[in-house]
């Protein structure tokens, strides 16, 4: 079953083309990745699933029905930009939001106290918002985006301001909240947060979603055939071994064995390279480079670009 789908999306703004006929599916229980340039209609999508602005053509599906008013408050959404007032105290600003998520104050109360504890937080209730540095008032704010338990959270750019261990603390959080049967939406620029938490993508450039899919299923299709081989012995012998077949493309020579790159052609496999290096050479270790997210996100970006230019 899919939280939210949304259906050949068109946006236009002052003759700007926002959005052309974007379409993406998000399965329950999964944390999707929401991913592009600065600029390529990310924000455009999430205020139209927001239902701050709405579609000039399309439909968005929310847990089977077409987006309501009232699926409002069964979203959560954390903006990249971070609004507090900053004169208010933060026990007293959580409690405002909270109630106007519908839940009952000792309800929100209780909720808060156990999230500011979680947070390591309790002892700031009483101080007012301007106190806050920006990673704390980050973390305030993603408790009020997830207090009132909602079944679809929108979270864009979690992890700006934070340290190294706090961030981790949100990633914890996040999968926590997936298995507890939350759906996700990540709008990040952090492709390493991507490969540890998203299950699936789409990636979103010049207002056309590009690329999308599984992280598994994305990685393999950018998969380059190419080889890390780590061996002793003479390089000549290793340019003998692979000039009629296989593609070098580096070799550095270190202290204790040297590294090469290499490229296996279609219709050939990797015994067929070791079968031939294995007689004049010690292999140490071998590992095939698959790409990152980072690396595949600039390909297929500058791809894209290349193709439309």
């Amino acid at each position: 079953m899919y939280t939210l789908e949304a259906r050949h999306i068109h946006k236009a703004y002052s003759g700007h083309k926002a959005l052309n006929d974007v379409s993406v599916s998000v399965k329950e229980g999964s944390v999707f990745g929401l991913l592009g340039p600065n600029g390529a209609g990310k924000t455009s999508l999430i205020r139209i699933i927001n239902q701050i602005t709405g579609p000039d053509e399309g439909e968005v599906i929310f847990r089977g029905e077409k987006l309501k008013p009232e699926h409002v408050s069964l979203i959560g959404y954390l903006p990249e930009e971070r609004g507090l007032y900053k004169k208010m105290k933060i026990g007293e600003q959580c409690m405002y939001l909270a109630q106007l998520k519908g839940l009952r104050a000792a309800d929100a109360r209780a909720r808060l106290m156990t999230w500011f504890k979680r947070f390591d937080i309790d002892s700031w209730w009483d101080k007012k918002v301007e106190d806050l540095s920006k990673g704390m008032a980050q973390k305030v704010q993603f408790i009020t985006t997830v207090l009132h338990e909602p079944r679809l959270l929108i979270l864009d750019e979690p992890f700006s301001g934070f340290d190294p261990i706090n961030a981790e603390l949100i990633r914890n959080e996040m999968l926590r909240l997936k298995s507890e049967g939350s759906t996700i939406i990540l709008s990040t620029h952090d492709m390493g947060s991507v490969e540890s938490l998203c299950d699936e993508i789409a990636l979103i450039n010049r207002a056309r979603v590009i690329l999308g899919g599984s992280v598994k299923d994305v990685k393999n299709q950018f998969r380059k055939n190419v080889f890390e081989l780590q061996y002793r012995g003479y390089a000549m012998d290793l340019g003998i071994g692979l000039w009629a077949s296989f593609e070098l493309l580096e070799n550095i020579k270190g202290e204790d064995y040297s590294t090469a790159l290499i490229r296996i052609p279609e219709g050939k496999k990797l015994n067929d390279l070791l079968s031939i290096l294995l007689k004049d050479l010690e292999i140490v270790a071998v590992r095939e480079v698959i790409p990152d997210m980072n690396q595949i996100f600039i390909e297929a970006v500058n791809t894209f670009n290349a193709q439309q230019s």
